[in-house]
């Protein structure tokens, strides 16, 4: 066993500590968060609302809102970044129609809107759509 400094301790345990980490983690690894994420905004740039749990609802909106800031560029670099996220499909529909729409918009794209409980289990329940 080799020796560890005072200092090379401290740093350790600093590196181990989430302070400014305020991202959900869903019990997922980040590859499936990515997915996750990915899936929910496809899902809400083709249908323009969807229903999910609160939480999820609360980590797609700020991920939707910053693909559509992108989206209301138009270059061909955007739309290629913005296809390997959504799918060519909806990346049609979130330049063509919804950047429209939102042009004079400076944000706050989005609304949440809690609903109740479910009933199998209790999972605290939203709506997510554009506004």
């Amino acid at each position: 066993m080799g020796f560890v400094s005072d200092f090379e301790f401290r740093i350790s345990n600093l590196i181990l500590m989430r302070h400014a980490n305020h991202n959900r983690k869903f019990g997922r690894v980040r590859k499936q968060r990515k997915a996750l994420l990915n899936s929910l905004a496809r899902s809400l740039v083709l249908h323009k609302k969807i229903k999910t749990t609160e939480p999820k609802a609360k980590e797609l909106r700020p991920y939707v809102e910053k693909l559509l800031t992108n989206a209301r560029k138009e270059t061909v670099a955007v739309r290629r970044s913005l296809t390997t996220n959504l799918g060519k499909t909806a990346t049609k529909d979130l330049v063509d129609t919804l950047s429209k729409k939102y042009d004079g918009r400076a944000g706050g794209y989005t609304r949440i809107t809690k609903l109740g409980a479910r009933k199998s289990d209790g999972a605290r329940m939203a709506v997510i759509e554009f506004v």
